[in-house]
């Protein structure tokens, strides 16, 4: 490339070329094209990083790619003693990389730079100086890089994130233009490193309730203004699977029948017209008989308050709850075992009355007689502090038991 990023005023960016004046005006406009084009895939790839599963994969293939780089990274989360390292790396060398994670970060120089500021790591120390560090011995010198650029990027209560590039001893220092180049995108990369690091934060809010909705045995469907269907969680999922009064057909959910369906859109249309006139949001509920014979579902339905800004086809505008009287308590024994006090095996009795037992029928799954149970069941009483079965069951169902099962949830995305 012979442009070179030289000056940004007022969104006016003057082009030089780095080897001569440029006298002929068809030249000169042809350089300005070339350069408009690459720097705007530049900063297309710095905003759509963001959204990549590996995010900003293809930003750092690029800029390696346009500054004749060997090496370049992206740290979310700068390297700290006991905190972990998030460092998203194209090029260098395996063992190199595994090397600075394993702890030769603690002797970089080149950290702690000037914030929004490119500098190369001869700006910071002369080359005598750094050939004589540690880290040149043990990192740069073992993995034959020779020079790095980069700049600090950070947002307080948000991120502190660092961008770096490395280059091997077969080529040239960086130059004046490789700075400039670099220096240009910093703050676009800055500002799709904010947006990640606030939509991830979302993204783990949203999962941590979606999760609590999904152990309280409840199961969520998401429709748009048309109806059709979203997302489910996992239990609304199920449900629709078994076909047994719910079900997906179409891409829509379809009721059992032509007038429950007819139902359902009415009072969708309802909820969303109060919705736009700016009613407040109020809720509906259905009972939904199943061909099986089991207990009916139940479904709570409630239009979905929309932001000023809400824009797509794919935007929410409908949640449908449904609640299966059938499904038992996904609370872990350990957990009720915790909270109560109880021994496992009345914390095992509890939890079979809790999802509907009788006591004959808990004595069987338990494989214990009557009697045992009985005598299992007033211990259950005192350390709960209940005296009858129906306040066990409804302290057990009510209590945080049931959540305990989310971080294992969670820890499987």
């Amino acid at each position: 490339m012979r442009w070179s990023f030289a000056l940004f005023l007022r969104e006016t960016v003057t082009v030089v070329c780095s080897s001569c004046c440029l006298e002929d005006n068809n030249n000169r406009e042809s350089l300005a094209v070339e350069f408009d084009s690459e720097f705007s895939e530049l900063i297309e790839l710095a905003y759509k990083g963001a959204l990549e599963d590996y995010p900003w994969k293809s930003f750092l293939s690029r800029m390696r790619q346009l500054l004749e780089a060997d090496l370049a990274a992206i740290f979310l989360q700068p390297p700290r003693e006991g905190a972990r390292l998030v460092m998203l790396i194209d090029g260098g060398v395996e063992t190199g990389i595994d090397s600075y994670e394993q702890g030769l970060y603690n002797i970089d120089p080149f950290v702690d730079l000037p914030e929004g500021e490119v500098k190369t790591v001869r700006e910071l120390l002369c080359p005598e100086k750094l050939k004589q560090s540690e880290f040149y011995q043990r990192c740069m010198e073992s993995n034959d890089l020779a020079d790095f650029m980069g700049g600090d990027m950070s947002i307080e209560g948000e991120f502190d994130g660092r961008f770096r590039l490395g280059r091997y001893s077969n080529r040239p220092h960086f130059s004046l233009r490789d700075k400039e180049v670099c220096q240009a995108v910093l703050p676009h990369l800055k500002q799709a490193i904010l947006f990640h690091a606030q939509s991830n934060r979302l993204i783990s809010e949203r999962d941590l309730y979606a999760h609590a909705v999904q152990q309280m045995a409840l199961g969520s469907i998401l429709l748009s203004e048309e109806g059709r269907i979203l997302g489910s969680n996992k239990v609304a999922s199920d449900i629709l699977r078994l076909q047994d009064g719910l079900s997906a057909q179409q891409g829509k959910l379809h009721l059992g029948s032509a007038s429950r369906n007819s139902q359902l859109q009415q009072t969708v249309t309802r909820l969303l017209s109060a919705q736009r006139m700016g009613e407040c949001s109020s809720i509906e509920a259905m009972r939904i008989s199943r061909p099986s014979g089991r207990s009916d579902y139940g479904l709570i339905i409630r239009a979905i308050p929309l932001s000023q800004w809400s824009e797509g086809r794919r935007v929410p505008s409908v949640a449908i709850f449904v609640s299966d009287p059938e499904s038992e308590s996904p609370a872990s024994i350990d957990v009720v075992t915790q909270l109560f006090g109880f021994t496992p095996t009345e914390a095992r009795l509890a939890l079979a009355l809790a999802n509907g037992l009788s006591v004959d029928e808990a004595s069987e799954k338990l494989s214990v007689s009557r009697n045992t149970t009985r005598t299992h069941l007033r211990s259950v009483f005192s350390k709960a502090g209940v005296t009858r079965q129906s306040l066990l069951i409804r302290l057990i169902l009510k209590s945080v038991a049931p959540l305990a099962a989310i971080e294992d949830s969670l820890s499987d995305r």
